[in-house]
């Protein structure tokens, strides 16, 4: 990847309800209150040349779709088994095809067990999440303008979260948490791009 502008996005989804208000197990039947996106450009070394944290609110999602269709990489945090799809419905395009880098699935795939967002970026970012999904789904309801105000706040703040275990996962390969015993542990992932394949890349020539 090296010279190549690597263009990335980060998102988090909140919803309308939770599962215990839908008679199904249907992540489609949640429904979208809002979505935050942080796009970015990444130079050849991966350092941030451009990025902006923007949101969009259900009746402004496709005014997202050409952010995620442009990325070279789509990023969240247990995206893959809720987040995409619970945006599903809401693509007039085979979503699931895109670059999707669930950072979640990275974790249990070292660790043999899942991990909150919270959990590890208290002990690798020395941060917090600002609410639960839970209050976000009750801010929604509330529907006021303060509450959606703090809404958008929660989403973008765990954007942010998100972007900053990739950053360092991609370029410390490591991350941290606390075991059930509270002892502090920390693991080595791999964030880093597959290597471009010589067989596809002579085709060019």
């Amino acid at each position: 990847m090296a010279g190549k502008k690597t263009k990335e996005v980060i998102f988090d989804v909140e919803t309308q309800k939770w599962f215990d208000e839908i008679d199904s197990e249907n992540h489609a039947d949640l429904g979208v209150s809002i979505v935050s996106v942080y796009s970015r450009q990444l130079d050849g070394d991966f350092t941030e040349s451009q990025g902006q944290m923007q949101s969009f609110w259900e009746d402004e999602i496709t005014q997202m779709w050409p952010l995620f269709q442009e990325a070279d990489r789509v990023i969240g945090f247990n995206s893959i088994g809720f987040d995409v799809p619970v945006l599903i419905p809401y693509a007039a395009f085979p979503l699931t095809k895109l670059p999707h880098f669930d950072i979640m699935a990275k974790v249990k795939e070292v660790l043999g067990h899942r991990l909150s967002l919270d959990a590890i970026a208290k002990e690798t970012l020395k941060r917090q999440k600002t609410e639960t999904g839970a209050m976000g789904v009750e801010l929604w309801k509330r529907g006021d303008k303060e509450s959606l105000a703090r809404l958008q706040r929660y989403c973008e703040a765990d954007v942010a979260i998100t972007r900053d275990i990739y950053d360092i996962g991609l370029k410390e390969k490591q991350l941290k948490y606390k075991d059930k015993w509270n002892s502090l542990r920390t693991f080595e992932v791999d964030f880093s791009y597959p290597a471009p394949d010589p067989v596809s890349q002579a085709g060019l020539f």
